[in-house]
């Protein structure tokens, strides 16, 4: 008589996980929504009942809001790490060198065509046609008092100040406030200076650096067992806090601005993935699941930066050396969901005042949109920002300039946390570009098979570098 062992019983994948977690937050911030409604228009409203929907909302946002803090609390230190040491295992500048310019030379032209993209379909959609001037003034004095402090913090784009900028004056103070581009410049020095001197001194920092890398990992793939509750949260307090109302109204627009986004995610990008990379989109979008997912939710590229990290070198295949240099330097510069967005808004706020924008004007928006994404930090709500400097240089006045931004002020959250998934998107196409040239790109077989090593031994396997 034989007997037979159980069948060992298999995880669901993390992507599906966060995406049951999303489904089932966007259900249930919808209902409290909806339940709210009659709530904050009786005026006979029970205090109890608002006081637990209140307690609910801010209890979802605490969860999201931990969850977000611990993925920054680890962001600058794995791309320290991990940049320094990638930096000082290349052993030739001339590929450091090879490396940066390729990847600053693709992010500016996907960002620029991406802008392109979105000044194309509003010049088609016109979306700005399809709301009436009193809808229009309601819309503008029901959220004026939002935009502000937007206004007040969005400074023109000085090329010089950008450049000078990237070096920072004080390396602790950029690791302190997490600004990446100045922290992915100290790596590539350490990095690069740890070549020049002789091996002895240079092997035990270089092995502090990636073991303090294999920590920082571990401690990743910790937070993001928690990430399907994370996002159930984050979810729940968007849509709870979100004004339907708004959003029917501006349906139009949102639905430009998804178009645009969803035709540079899902058309644009694995083109040019399959011709320069000759990765499929199918193992592209399985791989990077997680990050986009993330980046959906939290609205924050530099949140979901340590998650993009392991997709793109785990999941996908790249060298280290590329993706912890590439990817931060995304984070940082590429912006490319954030620039289709602020080319539509800026047509749609042009259209809705009757303000013609001639063709020099649309490409000023070009240049200057993808001038303001350099250098730009990755958090929530900062389009709106940068939409204030393009807005400024087509010469749009403070009254038609603060009245557009009040009106798209309502639905920027949920257009956002799109742009911001097409974002992150962005990063990992071209980390997989740039690694595919350099010949450090794993075949979907090895990773396949590091992957299923790396789960029956518990210990983790990076892409090895094509240095």
């Amino acid at each position: 008589m034989s007997t037979s062992q159980p069948a060992p019983r298999t995880r669901l994948a993390l992507h599906w996980q966060i995406i049951i977690g999303m489904v089932v937050g966007l259900v249930v911030g919808l209902i409290i929504n909806v339940a709210q409604a009659p709530l904050n228009s009786a005026a006979e409203a029970s205090s109890a009942v608002a006081a637990v929907f209140e307690f609910v909302v801010n209890l979802n946002g605490f969860v999201g809001d931990l969850f977000l803090r611990g993925l920054r609390f680890i962001a600058v230190p794995i791309v320290l790490f991990s940049l320094i040491v990638g930096a000082s295992s290349l052993n030739d500048l001339k590929k450091l060198s090879r490396i940066g310019s390729r990847t600053i030379l693709i992010y500016l032209c996907t960002t620029a065509v991406a802008i392109s993209v979105g000044l194309l379909l509003a010049n088609i959609l016109q979306p700005g046609t399809f709301l009436s001037p009193e809808v229009r003034d309601a819309l503008a004095s029901a959220s004026a008092g939002a935009i502000e402090d937007k206004v007040a913090a969005a400074t023109a784009p000085n090329t010089w100040n950008t450049l000078l900028d990237i070096i920072p004056a004080n390396p602790f103070e950029a690791l302190a406030k997490g600004r990446m581009l100045q922290v992915v410049f100290l790596a590539l020095a350490i990095g690069v200076s740890l070549t020049l001197i002789p091996a002895a001194k240079a092997k035990p920092i270089i092995a502090a650096a990636d073991g303090l890398t294999d920590v920082i990992i571990k401690l990743v793939q910790g937070i993001m067992l928690t990430a399907p509750i994370a996002v159930f949260c984050l979810i729940v307090r968007v849509m709870a806090t979100l004004g339907l109302d708004v959003l029917g109204a501006l349906v139009v627009y949102s639905l430009t601005v998804v178009l645009g986004l969803a035709l540079m995610t899902f058309v644009l990008y694995p083109l040019a993935l399959k011709i320069f990379g000759g990765v499929s989109p199918r193992r592209f979008f399985k791989a990077i699941a997680p990050a986009q997912l993330l980046a959906f939710s939290s609205s924050s590229s530099s949140a979901t930066l340590p998650v993009t990290l392991e997709c793109v070198e785990d999941r996908l295949g790249v060298g280290e050396d590329v993706a912890s240099f590439v990817v931060p330097l995304g984070a940082t510069i590429n912006m490319d969901g954030t620039a289709l967005y602020q080319g539509v808004a800026a047509v749609f706020i042009a259209q809705l005042y009757g303000i013609d924008l001639s063709f020099s004007d649309q490409l000023t928006i070009v240049l200057t949109a993808t001038l303001a994404s350099v250098g730009t930090a990755g958090v929530p709500g900062v389009g709106l920002i940068m939409l204030v400097i393009v807005l400024q240089s087509v010469g749009m006045d403070d009254t038609v300039m603060k009245g557009g931004l009040a009106i798209i002020f309502g639905v920027d959250r949920l257009l956002d946390m799109c742009r911001t998934s097409t974002n992150v998107t962005g990063d990992c196409m071209v980390a997989a570009v740039v690694a595919a040239r350099e010949g450090d790109l794993l075949d979907e077989s090895e990773v396949l098979a590091r992957l299923a090593r790396a789960e029956a031994t518990g210990l983790d396997e990076h892409p090895p570098s094509a240095a």
